[in-house]
């Protein structure tokens, strides 16, 4: 109702265009600080948390009461693995975000297990990272991850899957090449962009 009556529509992803009526609109993601988010090496962002060497961990970014993020379902497929490897979860929240790259690069892996998401930023900042990503497929994280070696889109969210999915990721072992896939969602450019969305309503104001 409320894109009905605006002079501009901006929305994160392609995917929430089906909320729309059939109106004109900009495509633009949240930005990430490209220069914060970047690779470092793991056992120094380890050291610097105190988090131990001789696990493989798995990054959840979020908070653990909000009904949506399913922290319940990142719990249980960890836990599934607890005889094959020496995994721990990592919960990411009430962290600094200046701190979150630490934790980025100190963890394996990054698991996203909600229930709804428009363009989760986070998966974005693991990305410019290089840290592996997996996730259930919402927003629009398949588009983000589905060509970067290394992350898994999963095909379902039963726990199964996803553990099954962890155990690919955390057996290989490897950092991705995602960070250039990022790089022009840098939000210096695409605040420029918004800004020039609020000029042509402005402009048409006159």
């Amino acid at each position: 109702m409320v894109a009905k009556l605006v002079d501009e529509v901006i929305i994160v992803s392609e995917h929430l265009k089906s909320y729309l009526p059939s109106i004109s609109y900009h495509v633009i993601p949240m930005g990430i600080d490209i220069n914060l988010f970047s690779p470092m090496q793991l056992t120094v962002a380890r050291q610097a948390l105190g988090l131990p060497l001789d696990k493989r961990l798995v990054l959840f970014v979020g908070d653990p009461t909000r009904t949506e993020k399913r922290f319940w379902l990142a719990r249980e497929s960890v836990d599934v693995l607890q005889n094959q490897l020496n995994v721990e979860l990592v919960v990411g929240h009430g962290v600094l975000h200046a701190d979150m790259p630490l934790y980025m690069n100190a963890c394996d892996v990054l698991l996203l297990t909600s229930s709804s998401e428009g363009s989760p930023t986070v998966v974005k900042e693991a990305l410019a990272c290089n840290l592996p990503v997996i996730s259930v497929d919402v927003g629009d994280v398949r588009m983000r991850i589905a060509a970067i070696e290394g992350c898994v889109l999963c095909k379902d969210d039963c726990p199964s899957t996803i553990s099954d999915a962890l155990i690919t990721v955390l057996t290989r072992n490897q950092r991705i090449s995602g960070r250039h896939s990022v790089l022009s969602l840098d939000e210096e450019l695409l605040t420029q962009t918004v800004l020039q969305v609020y000029q042509r309503v402005i402009g048409k104001g006159l």
